[in-house]
């Protein structure tokens, strides 16, 4: 099996972008992948759409990616920052993801 990657950028809380090759091979969430790469999620739950802290919008590519379940919309509805391309970035598999597609992180800053 050949391994995939896409090609996302990821931007922080201050606007800086870095651009990340992502395996899209692996079962791994966007939370777990940016957690290990160092971005400063909190991540309350550990991945189970309770919290909302790993709040990413999606800026480009919103569209190419499974819609919400009913738990993620209820997390993003209670977000004072909630936009029209929010979402659970636990919530969002490596698997979906697609090139050129761009995260801004939202969520609480661990730090």
């Amino acid at each position: 099996m050949e391994n995939r990657l896409a090609k996302i950028i990821v931007e922080d809380r201050e606007g800086k972008q870095q651009e990340m090759e992502v395996p899209t091979d692996i079962s791994m969430s966007l939370m777990e992948l940016l957690k290990g790469e160092g971005y400063p999620i909190l991540a309350t739950c550990g991945g189970l759409a309770l919290c909302a802290t790993c709040h990413v919008e999606v800026v480009e590519g919103y569209e190419d990616l499974p819609e919400p379940a009913s738990e993620e919309w209820e997390m993003l509805d209670t977000l004072p920052r909630c936009t029209a391309t929010s979402r659970l970035s636990c919530q969002i598999r490596l698997e979906t993801l697609k090139d050129d597609m761009i995260f801004k992180v939202l969520g609480e800053d661990n730090s």
